[in-house]
């Protein structure tokens, strides 16, 4: 791989992709194969596989960032649920610990997927399970944002998720380790709706569901290409990451206060279209 600037660009643009489809529903997956497509790094097939896994650690690295208080569990400010009132427990966030325990119970049925990760993604990475995943649960979104119009939610904070239910939003993760198109956000989100969970406190929990999830996938596949880097590799990788972490502040700002005010419906309708333009393109190719 030669670096020069069309590389560079390329990069860039596989970030920006990254870091806006990543946390919207809309199938990270998806969209990068579209791109793809068009837009072809000048690099092995081995290093792309991983490029486009490893850039997500950029994205990663923003929610750190922006719920870096909500999920730090140790300091003494700010500490309203110390595990004790002196010592070493006084700086010890009870209330983070759990919500930490919550997301290790979600991420358990995510660990049957990484063990036959190889064999899903033979038999399932086609445009044809992209596209009728992204169909599918597009029209979930539609439908259960109109089931729970004018409903209460029975989950509107996070210290109300119970371990049961982290658990059971785990499985719908799953779902979208199974199947590309799915997007992972997408279905923890469709998940959590559907249980009666808030639109806030569903984005959030799927937001940090994602930094165990994502750093585990970054590492194995890191391992798996076997960090043997060579410098216009390894540039435009951190190019790439870097990007993804710049616009994943923004996208995740902007979600944030987009839900305040609206449901998922959009992204039900954008994730149908973008379903049938996968479709079409890669039936007429």
């Amino acid at each position: 791989m030669e670096l020069n600037f069309i590389e560079v660009l390329k990069s860039i643009l596989f970030g920006i992709v990254e870091g806006i489809t990543e946390w919207l529903p809309i199938s990270s997956t998806g969209h990068l194969i579209l791109l793809n497509e068009v837009v072809t790094l000048d690099a092995s097939e081995e290093f792309f596989s991983m490029f486009e896994v490893v850039i997500q650690l950029g994205a990663i690295l923003a929610v750190v960032a922006l719920f870096w208080n909500q999920i730090f569990p140790f300091g003494k400010k700010g500490n309203e649920r110390p595990l004790a009132k002196t010592g070493f427990g006084a700086y010890i966030k009870k209330d983070i610990f759990e919500l930490w325990f919550k997301i290790v119970v979600a991420c358990i049925p995510a660990l049957i997927a990484v063990k036959f990760n190889d064999e899903l993604e033979d038999l399932f990475y086609n445009y044809q399970t992209v596209a009728a995943a992204l169909i599918v649960f597009g029209a979930a979104f539609i439908l259960i944002e109109r089931h729970n119009k004018n409903k209460k939610p029975k989950v509107a904070e996070l210290s109300e998720l119970t371990y049961q239910l982290a658990f059971v939003i785990g499985i719908f993760q799953l779902i979208a380790a199974v199947f590309p198109g799915t997007s992972r956000s997408g279905a923890t989100i469709v998940g959590a709706l559907l249980f009666g969970v808030s639109r806030t406190v569903a984005a959030e929990f799927t937001f940090f569901l994602a930094i165990p999830v994502m750093f585990g996938a970054s590492l194995l596949k890191l391992v798996k290409f076997g960090f043997d880097f060579t410098m216009p590799e390894l540039l435009v990788l951190l190019i790439g990451m870097a990007t993804a972490y710049l616009v994943s502040v923004f996208v995740i700002r902007f979600l944030m206060g987009y839900i305040k005010r609206h449901d998922f419906k959009v992204f039900g309708w954008y994730r149908i279209a973008l379903g049938l333009v996968v479709f079409v393109v890669f039936s007429i190719m």
